[in-house]
């Protein structure tokens, strides 16, 4: 059995400010360590349910975060960004038995996190056919075009709440939830041992049906910080203005979304 394991940072338990997911800052090895730890969990729940292959996508910001020297043998880690439109999910294959998430966080436009947001800082709010996305919204599509079931997420309250919402019986840890600017969360001792087990349940159980809803069409909509962006975005092939601020775009097949967003983000 393979698995894949997407991992963030900002939904790590015990993170509370941008600094501490900030490789440029004195705050951020401790919560690289522990984005890590975290990781180990996730892969040590896969290897006890059976998986004989892990990989790994390091996916917060720089793709150069985790401790590599930490993770166990049987891992592949995928690091740094090759530019594809899966991004995030980027080595995910059809051969795939399921897909698991760590780290994750609360989309942009809500109070769940005080590191809520989707992509980037420039996007207010990310809406997919008519509801706000997340991170996890994207990527469970992504997923889902390739067959994969999404069997497990940790992070934030937020997150897992929308994540339980769109794929029924995924497993959940949540590590922490936002109050303001401040946080409240799982000792990481805890949220390491609640991974661990949790991704072993999720994989033991029923795969198949842990699978987003598909639609026959989707149409996103990408709200920016700044005019600007939206400006710049609205120049992508079938891209178009949105209001002061937006810009949309529309396709039959989600792969299509994705590769919208890789070059209206950037």
């Amino acid at each position: 059995m393979k698995v894949f394991i997407s991992a963030d940072i900002e939904g790590t338990a015990g993170i509370a400010t941008w600094s501490e997911a900030d490789r440029n800052h004195p705050d951020y090895p401790q919560f690289r360590d522990l984005m890590t730890a975290e990781v180990v969990a996730a892969c040590e729940g896969a290897r006890a349910a059976g998986a004989t292959e892990v990989v790994v996508k390091d996916a917060h910001d720089s793709g150069r975060n985790l401790m590599i020297d930490q993770l166990p043998e049987y891992v592949r880690v995928i690091r740094n960004w090759p530019g594809h439109p899966d991004s995030m999910m980027f080595g995910l294959a059809g051969d795939f038995a399921a897909a698991i998430y760590t780290g994750y966080h609360s989309k942009a436009g809500t109070e769940a996190n005080p590191l809520a947001h989707t992509s980037n800082l420039r996007i207010s709010r990310l809406i997919l056919n008519g509801e706000v996305a997340s991170e996890f919204t994207v990527n469970a599509l992504c997923a889902a075009g390739y067959g994969v079931p999404s069997a497990f997420i940790a992070g934030d309250a937020g997150i897992c709440a929308d994540a339980r919402a769109m794929v029924p019986g995924i497993g959940t840890v949540e590590t922490l939830e936002g109050f303001g600017p401040a946080t409240i969360s799982l000792a990481p001792a805890r949220a390491r041992a609640a991974i661990r087990n949790g991704v072993e349940r999720a994989l033991q159980g029923t795969l198949a049906s842990r699978m987003p809803q598909k639609a026959p069409h989707y149409e996103v909509v990408v709200e920016y910080v700044n005019p600007v962006d939206a400006y710049r975005a609205s120049w992508y092939p079938g891209a178009r203005a949105h209001g002061p601020r937006a810009v949309a775009y529309e396709a039959n097949e989600f792969f299509e979304i994705q590769r919208a967003l890789r070059f209206m983000n950037s």
